[in-house]
């Protein structure tokens, strides 16, 4: 199996966005290596899902070595940014082999579990959203498409009806498959949802679509799960997901998060000074040469906006 990542320039360059951001170019980069070279142990074949100003800032500047490098992303330069994750789709997309992606702030200290590994489709954690949870949810995309005659996947449309005052997500901290004909599916509805010109009036409704990112990501990747499970002619019925935490309370438990060797850096962790020294240190310790060059790069203004 071959552990992914990926990384869009055009979004990164936007610093602060909701708080996803490092705090200095200097974290960025060494968390790059340090989540590749964690990986690595558990995953020898390595792939980077990039575009040409991603190429030239993680391989050809701070010198990581993947098996495998597409700039795939060049095809998505005119796209909105406010798209920040559509390079995960992007890459889920691409594969045609079982995989794992992992997100550049999640860090593997141990295997992952074989049962996990081995499921047809594979993620870190359901998120369950209550009723009262309606910042950016599936209803006002639902108004929007409504308003302008347009329909949603069918997928949508059904797992909505079936509970239409809250909604769930599968995590994508992790998200992996041994079905990539399922993934392959999933990822290319996902991005005719987000890029489709035709629904380019509903998506113009909102000023910000950053905060609709993770419905056209993991609430569709639950829904079409759900739907193909259960529908007696879909070629995925049948097919079951396993996580790596049974809720979202639980993946973000010290206690628990340390048994699986398991670290993510969710959202303003990034941000936290005490976490940004943990992160110098392990660097250090596991290689002082790559933690010096870190130093230097992020000194130099290609690095800047990072």
């Amino acid at each position: 199996m071959r552990a992914v990542w990926s990384f869009w320039s055009k979004p990164s360059q936007i610093r602060g966005r909701q708080g996803l951001a490092w705090s200095d170019p200097l974290h960025h980069l060494l968390a790059w290596g340090l989540s590749l070279r964690l990986a690595r142990r558990h995953f020898p074949e390595t792939m980077l899902v990039t575009d040409t100003p991603g190429k030239a800032m993680l391989v050809d500047a701070l010198g990581l070595s993947f098996t495998h490098v597409s700039t795939e992303l060049d095809a998505y330069r005119q796209c909105n940014p406010d798209w920040w994750s559509l390079s995960k789709v992007v890459a889920y997309r691409l594969q045609q082999h079982p995989f794992v992606h992992l997100d550049t702030d999640v860090f593997l200290w141990k295997p992952l579990p074989a049962s996990m590994l081995s499921a047809p489709v594979f993620a870190q954690c359901p998120e369950e959203h209550p009723p009262l949870d309606t910042w950016c949810g599936p209803e006002q995309v639902e108004r929007a498409f409504l308003s302008h005659g347009l329909e949603l996947p069918m997928e949508w449309e059904w797992v909505r009806s079936r509970s239409p005052h809250n909604f769930r997500e599968a995590n994508c901290g992790i998200m992996g498959a041994n079905r990539v004909d399922f993934i392959q599916y999933y990822a290319s509805l996902s991005l005719d949802l987000m890029l489709n010109l035709a629904h380019a009036p509903a998506w113009a409704e909102f000023t910000d679509l950053s905060g609709f990112m993770m419905i056209v990501e993991q609430f569709l990747l639950d829904a079409c799960f759900q739907f193909h499970r259960s529908h007696p002619q879909s070629p995925f019925r049948g097919m079951h997901m396993r996580y790596l935490f049974p809720t979202f309370g639980e993946a973000y438990n010290q206690a628990a998060a340390a048994r699986a060797g398991f670290t993510h850096l969710l959202g303003s962790a990034k941000r936290d000074p005490a976490v940004s020294r943990r992160l110098e240190q392990r660097t250090e310790q596991e290689d002082a040469s790559f933690y010096r060059h870190c130093l230097q790069l992020s000194r130099h203004q290609l690095f800047s906006s990072y």
